[in-house]
């Protein structure tokens, strides 16, 4: 420091026109001194970003003098050249009236992080830099910045669409948040010391243990072997290819032809490593059809997956595209299959129904739903006649005991069924659904093997699911302003476990533009399918509730996949939301697992999911109690109760004129 009288000027001497330096001078830590006099040495620790931090970093943070004598005349001789003053007074103007201004004075961000760390807790090593910068920014009263708050939200929105690589190579969340450029040698959020090269790539990163390295080699083997199976499997279907295509294009032709032209169910069928039934679909024998916009593979045919019936069954050909190689993955998109392993459900080849007949005609003159019904009875009395003269022949169901349940509807659908077109494979019906039902208009298509579903209670696709929303929506809803105000569907045609997979961003902007068609609190029904199992959602996305019901007693932690769409489509629906309404306080999204009645079987869970739709939707109530509503309270449903629901799908059918005679 210099004395008084340097510092005094006299009042008729000449202004010193010379650049003086300012310096601040050593902070006398007489502590220190004597330490270092001593030969004493301070421990000092490092956090996970090479940051300085414990006990002694504030000692050494407000001392300034001589403990490594070379290292400080270099520091001393870089603060005095003049590039590095330009540098420094640029940033000092630069920070001298921030927006955002950090509020935590000396502590810096790597003792603030360790002090939360140490106060919560917490096992993690480190803190997300846009954490630690909203927490800098936290007045003592501890109320935060409703701009502050804003950048923190979009952070947290932004960051579960932005991969860490990315987050690296270009922008962090924090600056595209901040709408700033990013500097050199340093990380936003994160305080002196902390370098992008720190932050991804830390070289302090300990070695593997010997265990560990024989885990990894040992996956890497088990990696190399699978590989050579899949390059044999592939080797023998190029062999196979090979040989197919010096046949004659005659002979390909007549082995195409085996199957009926158009789209007809099937069963599907693996030969390795045993010959056995995997699934059920549809096979379309089209002229030039596409797969992925790629010709099909020579000796296959373009299927849909409907039914996965071995879940751990390896697709023939993995799907590159959307690098699926499991076949409960491939539920509700195309893939190619083997034509010696695909057999017709009805093995007498027949063609297709014609398109008119396909396509459920509103304004055609047919007979009454009455005239329906009673052809149809009338039909059905003559069958159940004839079928008593063989009893082998008839079914369980057409045997009713006396007082039992009659599934009238489902007895005279099938009759309908087996008098009309649809007894022919190929034919289908396609079902108009209105834009207000799943926020776009579409058709669903019904085949016969989506009848068989319901008329055998096996398994059912996203065909029959579909219909019985439809069923919801025209009986509870339509001309309901309360019900269609509060109840709405997602289609599982959009967003289901394959599509998850292949195509994320499409899932979730569906899902975003569905949430924001509310104006009001809505609870979205969504049947979800896994690959071989449904459940159901129940989305409340202003409240960011969602309502779990799994009839299977499975936790939502098993279906990550699905977990993180909800997640992070609500989470991009609340940011889009605050953009156009004033904004509310930022909630935890909750997850509630729903006590719902469960399935003793592997087939039900279509059936219970149908059912699940129904109650919520009589009970009118946007909440779902935990242990389920009182009124339909039960461990399981009983068998009338499914039966139940089928009787409301065939009647369905029957008075929507779908299938004519």
């Amino acid at each position: 420091m210099a004395s008084d009288q340097e510092n005094s000027q006299d009042a008729n001497a000449p202004d010193d026109t010379s650049e003086k330096e300012i310096t601040r001078g050593i902070t006398i830590m007489k502590s220190i001194i004597r330490d270092r006099d001593k030969a004493v040495t301070y421990n000092v620790n490092w956090n996970a970003d090479n940051q300085l931090i414990g006990s002694n970093a504030a000692k050494l943070a407000s001392y300034i003098g001589t403990l490594v004598q070379e290292e400080w005349v270099a520091f001393v001789a870089q603060r005095r050249d003049e590039n590095f003053k330009k540098v420094s007074a640029t940033n000092r103007e630069r920070a001298s009236n921030p927006t955002y201004a950090y509020k935590k004075g000396r502590l810096g961000y790597a003792r603030l992080e360790e002090k939360i760390l140490d106060e919560t807790k917490s096992d993690a090593t480190s803190l997300p830099p846009h954490v630690l910068w909203k927490e800098a920014r936290v007045g003592k009263d501890g109320t935060v910045r409703d701009d502050v708050q804003h950048i923190y939200d979009e952070c947290e929105t932004l960051s579960q669409s932005i991969s860490t690589a990315e987050d690296q190579e270009n922008r962090s969340v924090l600056s595209r948040a901040l709408n700033v450029p990013e500097y050199p040698g340093r990380v936003r959020g994160k305080g002196h010391g902390c370098t992008p090269t720190s932050l991804y790539k830390n070289p302090r990163r300990r070695n593997p243990s010997n265990q560990e390295v024989m885990e990894t080699l040992q996956a890497l083997q088990a990696q190399v072997l699978q590989l050579q199976k899949d390059n044999e499997r592939y080797r023998c279907m190029e062999k196979c290819s090979s040989q197919l295509k010096e046949t004659s294009e005659k002979a390909s032709i007549n082995c195409q032809n085996k199957f009926p032209e158009g789209i007809s169910s099937c069963q599907l069928y693996l030969s390795s490593p045993t010959y056995r039934l995997v699934g059920k679909g549809k096979v379309h024998n089209t002229s030039g059809d596409l797969l992925h916009h790629r010709p099909l593979p020579d000796g296959h045919l373009k299927v849909s997956v409907d039914v996965v019936l071995d879940k751990d069954a390896l697709l023939p050909i993995p799907d590159i595209v959307s690098e699926t190689t499991l076949l409960r993955d491939a539920i509700g998109s195309f893939v190619a299959w083997p034509l010696d392993l695909i057999f017709i459900d009805d093995e007498t080849p027949t063609k297709p129904a014609s398109k008119d007949k396909g396509i459920l005609r509103h304004n055609e003159s047919v007979a009454s739903q009455k005239e329906v019904f009673a052809q149809g009875s009338q039909q059905l009395s003559q069958k159940i006649g004839s079928r008593q003269k063989n009893k082998r022949d008839l079914p369980v169901k057409y045997l009713p005991k006396k007082g039992a349940f009659v599934p009238r509807y489902q007895i005279s659908l099938e009759t309908l069924v087996d008098s009309s077109d649809m007894a022919t494979a190929g034919a289908i019906r396609l079902l108009d659904m209105e834009e207000d039902i799943f926020g776009y208009s579409c058709t669903e298509t019904i085949g016969k093997e989506d009848l068989e579903h319901i008329f055998r209670h096996q398994e059912l696709g996203v065909g029959v699911i579909h219909t019985y929303i439809r069923f919801l929506y025209d009986n509870f809803m339509r001309g309901n302003d309360q019900l269609s105000n509060r109840f709405r569907f997602v289609s599982s045609s959009l967003v289901n476990k394959a599509l998850i997979c292949r195509e994320p961003d499409s899932c979730r902007e569906y899902l975003v533009k569905r949430f924001m068609a509310s104006s009001t609190n809505n609870l979205y029904l969504w049947p979800y399918n896994s690959g071989c199992h449904w459940l159901l959602l129940a989305i409340d996305p202003l409240k960011e509730v969602v309502y779990f019901l799994n009839s299977i007693d499975g936790e939502w932690t098993n279906y990550p996949d699905m977990k993180q769409l909800v997640d992070t489509s609500i989470k991009v629906f609340r940011s889009q939301r605050q953009a156009r309404v004033p904004r509310t306080k930022s909630s935890n999204i909750t997850w509630i697992k729903v006590q719902c009645p469960l399935q003793r079987n592997g087939i039900d869970c279509g059936y219970f999911v149908m059912r699940f739709m129904r109650e919520i939707i009589n009970m009118n109530q946007i909440e779902i109690p935990i242990t389920y509503f009182d009124e339909y309270k039960c461990a399981h449903y009983t068998r009338l109760q499914l039966e139940q629901i089928k009787e409301e799908l065939c009647q369905y059918f029957i008075e929507k004129r779908l299938i004519s005679i």
